[in-house]
């Protein structure tokens, strides 16, 4: 059986890479495809679990992307109203690396209701969650990706500033991360945090 594939058809190479990279952490089980032009794409034979398309390609060729409204996320730089009344659903590539990271797991969300918390590990770690993170690891993970700083995470777990630093620091040392973006997915893929609360 084929390993499913997401496209990404965006001109912006730079944000190209970075969703891909997000996306390929998030779901680790599928193949990202990036694509320059839509032209790129239409050569392309593949079929595809979903879309990423930037709004200008979109705006271009609507009618081509239609029938995979549920399938298609608009990549906008800003207002996206006109995407959204036609009912696709839209990622602001100007938010915060967070987020982004959290609409699209709130977009996961809806599209696979009670798939967000896949109880895996990223493809990089291989051992249990439980044993990746120590409890104390979770606990300041979880306050960090709630856009706690460390006097307050200190504070809300009443532990010295210098043990969380060092917390903090073995986790970006077991997560081989310090990018707050790809922490938070993590997080919430892993039972860390509710989406909710992010």
């Amino acid at each position: 059986m084929m390993q499913p594939q997401i496209a990404i058809i965006s001109e912006n190479t730079l944000s190209s890479m970075a969703l891909r990279g997000l996306l390929s952490e998030m779901v680790p089980s599928v193949d990202v495809v990036s694509y320059n032009s839509i032209e790129e794409f239409n050569r392309s034979e593949a079929k595809f679990a979903h879309y990423f398309v930037s709004a200008n390609i979109l705006f271009h060729n609507i009618e081509m992307f239609r029938p995979f409204v549920a399938k298609t996320m608009v990549i906008t730089e800003g207002e996206a109203s006109p995407f959204v009344q036609s009912g696709f659903r839209t990622i602001d590539a100007t938010a915060s690396e967070q987020e982004i990271v959290r609409q699209i797991l709130h977009i996961h969300h809806v599209g696979h209701p009670g798939h967000v918390h896949h109880n895996q590990e990223t493809p990089s770690v291989g051992t249990s969650t439980r044993s990746l993170l120590s409890s104390r690891e979770r606990d300041v993970l979880s306050l960090l990706v709630k856009g706690m700083i460390n006097k307050e995470i200190a504070d809300s777990l009443n532990i010295s500033l210098t043990t969380v630093i060092f917390h903090r620091n073995n986790i970006y040392e077991k997560l081989q991360t310090r990018s707050i973006g790809r922490l938070t997915i993590y997080a919430v893929l892993n039972n860390i945090v509710a989406l909710s609360d992010i």
